[in-house]
């Protein structure tokens, strides 16, 4: 009752089904344009925001509120040359959030775009692919396995049709559906095939929107989660921190307004506030470049894991082989002969779009013109469960059946005697010895089916398949093949690419229930062969249950719980809607090698996440340790004002560049280590507060340089030593180590901190010191630097080595912080 209510509402507003004009031809291409300027797009609504609407909400918030009082006290002060630059830095800040948020924004709709929905339309008498969006009321569409149903349909032709309407009804079991049924936008095809009318489309439909295959960026994942724990945790820790210089501040009796209007500039330049979004447009220009080399990624957190994974479980078929069968001497078993069998099997396979198997058997068969004078009357499509096809058909007034599909399940169809049987088992296995998967074929005439014989398919690996799996060996990555085929067919072809020859069926390990029996044993196998979709599931599971970060590839509708469980999903070429809907990533060209790329560029852009990171904390420690030391210990302003925002202004230009950054590949797969990425930002950022406070003795008691010039000296000192952090934290080896810096990179470095410098030598906003004082900050922190730099990666090596006992306390450590520190 509640369906039929709904089917009701869902049509309202949509042209009657006689709008189609003719369901042979379906709509012209005029009155579907017409059409669509009527209905609109079939779309979800998406509530767009004005550029301009967006520009002005960065100048409302807790940090622009903080950087326009800042501006407002100076101007109550008089103090122009701060109110100019405060409003510099408050129309700067704003600026480059935009253009961060529009940068991320713009790769996620490239995304989309890239991963939009399909639809098969007829249109003008021609069957046509375009996307769902441009669908109108009145098409025609083909609905068959692994289709996400692009819009609300009634079902017009067609044998069966099962669909998964569970996220729309919640029926955990797929619908039959026929001829008159309504089949609802957003459910997925299961089984079958058939043809729809579109009813409603867009916001129309039952479902109310078409189905989403992008995530929207705001998702947070483990990293972004525990990154932005440690910058929230920074927040208070300035927060506290400023408060105790204020209270310093006023008890020694301090002008108030100058005083709160240091603390504000301060707590605006210490909170890294720009954190979230440079990681947002690090993963953004990432996947921009991911979709350059065919692997798009629907999730952009999903890179994390990406850059992670050291299992991946990989079909045979497209993926390590070509998926361009050829055909072998047939088997005969009841058939008479040669030509008897293929033409049998060439009935029970589609003519238009036929599939690799399907094409290898047409090219088998030869001439076409065979297949005249049958007439086919029904066609039951492959599907994942029955395994096979079956075609009703009729020639002269007689009607038979032909079948073709898995050599097993034909046995059991015809029920051949015990010889027959044996005789083709042995031959289906001995073909697998040589590596042919084979097709059984038969035909039913009324009197039952009769088993006709085997056709021998041979997929052969792709070339540069044994290349690829060996490099990604040397990356850290287990292989491990997945294949529905025979398992001396995957063995066969697991000795031609290198792999070991641990082959296991999946049977041999899965309970019926999917569960395993040993997960020791699926980690250690090489691969798995007699595999149903529901063994990829387990597979996942039992990999996970063992701390690996698993991979997935798939295609099929049946392989989607896979996808969405394996910490990457990858939907491989080709594949189904539901596989893609269900996937991180998805290819869009085959073979293993897109892949390997992809994964490789994700440690890149993992790299770079964690390089800002580890910057962006040893900075807050070293500004804000250094200024508090100096103002309540020594009663000592190192810097003014104005030199923090300056500081700011001249960090925000090279903090952008971090994404463009030609950032080192990880020989390993890639995990966040919170204890290494403190450990080493701690460290960095308290040698800072040292050499600042080193300079300072060195600029007082040796020089005896007046106050003023010693806050030049100490602004030009934390710009420079700075913007030299950003090189520090980008490998873990020696900084002339490959790959170098990119231009982008060092030209905003360098750029800033010649401006800074030339700010100091002439005076602008601050003490001038001269060219002789600027060089022997330069050649202090050049020095400090080189230090740094063995300490680094002494960190690094103490820390590779850590013994499990050490690790422990550690996780430990970690554990606690991830208690503690705010949540975001």
């Amino acid at each position: 009752m509640a369906q039929d209510q709904a089917t009701r509402e869902a049509s309202a507003g949509a042209p009657p089904p006689a709008a189609a004009a003719d369901a042979r031809r379906g709509l012209t291409a005029a009155e579907a344009a017409r059409r669509l300027a009527q209905y609109g797009e079939n779309a979800l609504e998406e509530k767009h925001v004005s550029p301009l609407v967006k520009l002005l909400s960065y100048f409302w918030g807790p940090i622009p509120w903080m950087i326009e009082i800042a501006a407002v006290l100076s101007g109550l002060a008089r103090h122009w040359e701060d109110f100019g630059i405060i409003v510099v830095m408050l129309l700067l800040n704003a600026g480059v959030g935009f253009w961060q948020e529009f940068k991320a924004d713009t790769a996620i709709a490239a995304l989309k775009q890239r991963l939009a929905l399909k639809a098969r339309v007829l249109r003008d008498g021609a069957w046509l692919e375009i996307e769902a969006r441009l669908l109108v009321p009145g098409d025609v569409v083909l609905v068959k396995l692994g289709n996400i149903i692009p819009a609300d349909l009634k079902l017009v032709a067609g044998d069966y049709l099962s669909v998964d309407q569970s996220a729309l009804t919640g029926e955990s079991l797929p619908v039959d559906k026929k001829i008159g049924d309504a089949a609802y936008s957003g459910s997925v095809a299961k089984q079958g095939e058939m043809t729809g009318l579109v009813t409603a489309t867009g916001m129309n439909t039952y479902f109310g929107k078409t189905a989403r295959l992008v995530e929207k960026a705001g998702t947070v994942s483990h990293f972004q989660r525990a990154v932005l724990r440690i910058g929230n945790f920074l927040i208070l820790s300035t927060i506290v921190l400023v408060a105790g210089i204020v209270s310093v501040a006023l008890y020694r009796g301090d002008p108030l307004v100058e005083t709160i209007l240091f603390a504000l500039i301060l707590t605006v330049a210490a909170i890294p506030v720009a954190l979230p979004a440079v990681l947002s447009v690090t993963m953004a220009v990432g996947a921009e470049k991911l979709a350059r080399l065919k692997a798009i990624v629907s999730r952009l957190v999903s890179i994390e894991e990406l850059a992670g994974i050291d299992v991946l479980c990989a079909d045979k078929t497209g993926t390590l082989t070509q998926n361009k069968l050829t055909l072998g001497d047939p088997v005969l078993i009841g058939a008479t002969d040669k030509d008897e069998l293929l033409l049998v099997a060439a009935l029970a396979s589609r003519r238009e779009g036929a599939d690799a198997i399907d094409q290898a058997v047409f090219d088998g068969l030869g001439s076409a013109d065979r297949l005249a004078g049958y007439a086919v009357k029904a066609f039951q499509p492959f599907d994942p469960v029955s395994k096979r096809t079956e075609a009703t058909l009729e020639r002269a007034g007689a009607t038979f059946k032909a079948s073709k599909g898995a050599p097993q399940v034909i046995l059991a169809l015809a029920k051949p005697d015990a010889a027959v049987a044996q005789k083709a088992q042995a031959a289906v296995d001995a073909l697998a010895a040589k590596g042919y998967r084979t097709l059984g074929v038969a035909r039913a005439d009324g009197a039952g089916w009769r088993f006709l014989g085997l056709l021998p398919l041979f997929d052969p690996p792709r070339e540069d398949a044994a290349t690829t799996i060996e490099r990604a060996g040397r990356m850290g990555l287990d292989i491990k093949m997945v294949t529905g085929d025979h398992q001396a067919i995957a063995r066969e072809i697991a000795a031609t690419l290198h792999l070991g020859q641990n082959i296991v069926p999946a049977d041999k390990v899965f309970t019926k229930e999917g569960q395993a029996l040993d997960p020791v044993a699926v980690e250690a196998a090489d691969g798995f062969a007699q595999v149903f979709p529901e063994h990829k599931y387990a597979i996942v599971k039992a990999l996970q249950s063992r701390n690996h970060i698993v991979g997935m590839t798939g295609d099929g509708v049946n392989d989607a719980p896979a996808l969405k469980q394996a910490d990457v999903g990858i939907a491989v070429s080709g594949a189904t809607d539901a596989a893609r809907a269900a996937a991180d990533l998805v290819l869009t060209a085959s073979g293993i090698s897109v892949i390997t790329t992809g994964i490789e560029e994700a440690r890149r852009i993992f790299e770079r996440m964690t390089s800002y990171a580890i910057y962006r904390i040893a900075e807050t420690i070293r500004v804000l340790l250094f200024m508090t030391l100096s103002i309540i210990v020594f009663n000592f302003y190192p810097v003014t004002a104005v030199m923090i925002v300056l500081l700011a202004l001249l960090n925000d230009f090279p903090i952008m560049m971090i994404a463009y950054d030609n950032a080192p590949v990880a020989e390993r797969p890639v995990r966040w280590d919170m204890t290494l990425t403190l450990t080493l930002s701690s460290l960095l950022g308290v040698l800072g507060v040292i050499a600042s406070f080193s300079l300072f003795w060195i600029a007082e008691r040796y020089f005896h340089l007046p106050r003023p010039e010693i806050q030049s000296l100490i602004f030009l000192k934390l710009l420079v030593a700075g913007h030299m952090t950003i090189y520090l934290t980008r490998n873990k080896g020696a900084i002339w180590q490959r790959p170098w810096p990119s231009w982008k990179l060092v030209t905003a470095c360098e750029t800033t901190q010649v401006i800074g410098t030339v700010a100091t030598v002439y005076g602008w906003f601050m003490t001038p010191i001269g060219w002789r004082y600027a060089g022997l900050v330069w050649g202090y922190a050049i020095v400090w630097f080189l230090f740094n730099s063995g300490c680094k990666i002494l960190v690094y090596r103490l820390l590779a080595h850590r013994t499990p006992r050490q690790a422990a306390h550690l996780a430990r450590v970690e554990h606690w912080l991830a208690r503690h520190a705010p949540h975001p």
